[in-house]
């Protein structure tokens, strides 16, 4: 009935996790983070909590592994042995599930996040993981974490079902069903105005996605040291601005954080994106700033 842990069969480690660990260990990031993050735990009350490092180690490991969730992540991480180990996790310890992931990074703040991000971009460039003189930007929309039914008309307060209902009831349809909501909403031109409609979730914006569906979402905008592949800023932006408008807070974000480890004068001096960058106003400006562009002109012919 009993077997004891020493003699079950062990996987071998991960090589990557093993060694990011060891790099980790070697520059204290857990007491780093530990301290970072002091004003966010209680010293005696409360259920167990989630540890710094544990949970930014659960980040890391989304990131690596293009985990979308954090019901994903906590999946991962009860699978495998390997990345139980990168996590400290014994054999008889139960990983953290996905709702203590979740509120984990809702108590911790956005500086203390920033803070962590800043640290490793530190420890990339004492390895010289960081050149900072060429980047490239780039945008994709997420979808927030909120249903269209959620949002309320700005002028009136309705929600959508009942703005629907009373277009129908309009047009003539007594007691409208489902479909006869839905096929309305469908012919309907100009329907996802932010300018008309407030989300539950206030950061997010009615945008048209990728696939060609309206949804609530936001606008995330990385920037990548195009010599080294190190991500350098993330910004989350608001998803109706065009990437033109977006791309000013995303470049001066970028300069900030290499700035930190780099010389001012060696950061960000070419700058290469898709053609959904392209403006001559911004163009001017980043001429005048010293920043050589290489983003191509819609319509041009490669």
């Amino acid at each position: 009935m009993w077997i004891a842990t020493q003699d079950l069969p062990r996987s071998a480690a991960h090589p990557f996790y093993a060694r990011l660990n060891r790099i980790l260990e070697q520059n204290r990031f857990d007491d780093y983070v530990e301290e970072q993050c002091s004003p966010f735990y209680a010293p005696t009350k409360g259920r167990p909590s989630l540890a710094p490092g544990r949970y930014f180690r659960l980040l890391m490991l989304g990131y690596f592994e293009e985990i979308e969730s954090e019901r994903g992540i906590a999946w991962r991480a009860a699978d495998s042995l390997s990345v139980r180990a990168f996590l400290g996790l014994e054999l008889e310890e139960a990983p953290p599930d996905h709702s203590t992931i979740s509120r984990t990074r809702r108590l911790i703040d956005l500086e203390t996040h920033r803070a962590v991000f800043t640290w490793i971009l530190e420890r990339l460039s004492q390895a010289g993981l960081v050149n900072g003189e060429t980047v490239g930007v780039d945008a994709t929309t997420l979808e927030a974490n909120a249903a269209l039914r959620s949002i309320v008309r700005r002028d009136t307060g309705e929600t959508y079902e009942a703005f629907l209902m009373r277009l129908a009831q309009a047009s003539g349809i007594a007691t409208p069903t489902r479909e006869d909501l839905a096929r309305l909403d469908r012919k309907r031109p100009n329907k996802g105005s932010n300018d008309d409609w407030t989300p539950h979730d206030p950061d997010a914006r009615l945008t048209k996605m990728k696939n060609g569906r309206t949804h609530l979402a936001h606008k995330a905008e990385p920037t990548v040291d195009l010599k080294t592949g190190a991500v350098v800023a993330v910004t989350i932006q608001a998803a109706d601005q065009g990437d033109t408008e977006t791309i000013k807070k995303t470049l001066t974000t970028a300069a900030e954080n290499l700035e930190t480890v780099k010389p001012a004068s060696e950061v960000v001096r070419e700058l290469v994106a898709d053609k959904g960058y392209y403006s001559n106003e911004l163009l001017k400006d980043l001429r005048v700033l010293g920043i050589r562009t290489y983003i191509s002109e819609p319509g041009a012919r490669p």
